[in-house]
């Protein structure tokens, strides 16, 4: 009797019903599909992973404005697998890492190596958390310059330079460095050393001169790093995982996100890393000034 009464508010509640139920089926097919969905009542972590050698900051730039204009994201994590790189791709990530933590918390992970452009970049994070054998540190410049000069006399080549000034040359493979070049050279080495020096104080919040007391470039432990406070804390990423949660008051369990790839992306980076193999090759023959342990 009550159905023929309020047929139309039974016709409501049973599209109430139908609308709920689709709602609920297209909540599970989508967390089955893209367990990453923004459809999900967790929270967050972007993780972006740096690895091999820091010779282009441009995706992971992007893929870090992403994340930090993201407000699903609550927190991020840098997951630093590198010898370094170049200076300047170095700085601008650590720049952009600088601009990020203002807003949202960022951890850097740590995994096997993570020296000195992979350090540079993480000094500029919230916190650092690295494993106890981790090889980081290697705070310093180093710049290789290749000699072809003899190979070139024995095959019986010369190579005949014009230029507009007495160092336009400097460091090309078919002269030897002269002592004024070597006292130019010296002198770009301290400048970058020392911006490397005073990004570190400045990220890590610690004296110019302690900095400057391991900054030879040599490499350290994670605990030996951890005892010089270049480290928070010694575990895995799964700890780092943890950190960022805590210090971004997360509650519960968060969800993973890394940048996603399309398969021009996907593409880019096949050229990109074929790039890198031979740019790395060309490196070894041309002058380069570098963030970057050589030993790795």
């Amino acid at each position: 009797m009550a159905d023929k009464k309020h047929p139309i508010l039974t016709a409501v509640v049973i599209l109430l019903a139908i609308g709920l139920f689709l709602c609920i089926s297209m909540f599970i097919v989508i967390k089955m599909v893209d367990p990453a969905s923004k459809l999900t009542f967790s929270d967050k972590i972007g993780v972006i992973p740096v690895d091999g050698a820091i010779l282009d900051s441009r995706l992971m730039l992007d893929q870090l404005v992403a994340f930090r204009e993201d407000n699903n994201i609550k927190a991020i994590i840098i997951r630093i697998n590198s010898p370094g790189g170049a200076v300047g791709p170095s700085q601008e990530l650590y720049r952009e890492i600088q601009k990020t933590i203002q807003t949202k918390k960022v951890v850097a992970s740590l995994g096997g190596v993570a020296a000195s452009g992979g350090y540079y970049i993480a000094s500029a994070a919230d916190k650092i958390v690295a494993n106890p054998g981790t090889l980081t540190g290697s705070i310093g410049v180093v710049m290789e310059f290749f000699r072809f000069e003899d190979l070139l006399n024995k095959i019986g080549v010369r190579l005949e330079v014009l230029k507009s000034g007495e160092f336009k040359d400097i460091g090309s493979p078919h002269r030897e460095l002269t002592d004024r070049d070597r006292e130019i050279i010296s002198g770009i080495i301290a400048d970058i050393q020392n911006q490397f020096v005073q990004a570190v104080a400045s990220g890590r919040n610690l004296p110019v001169e302690k900095v400057n007391e391991i900054a030879d470039g040599r490499v350290f432990s994670g605990s030996k790093a951890k005892e010089l406070d270049l480290v928070d804390v010694l575990g895995n990423f799964n700890d780092a995982v943890n950190l960022a949660k805590e210090i971004a008051g997360i509650k519960g369990d968060a969800i993973l996100v890394y940048p996603k790839k399309s398969r021009l992306e996907i593409w880019e980076s096949f050229v990109d890393g074929t790039t890198q193999s031979v740019a790395r090759a060309l490196q070894a023959i041309k002058p380069r000034l570098a963030y970057e342990w050589c030993g790795y």
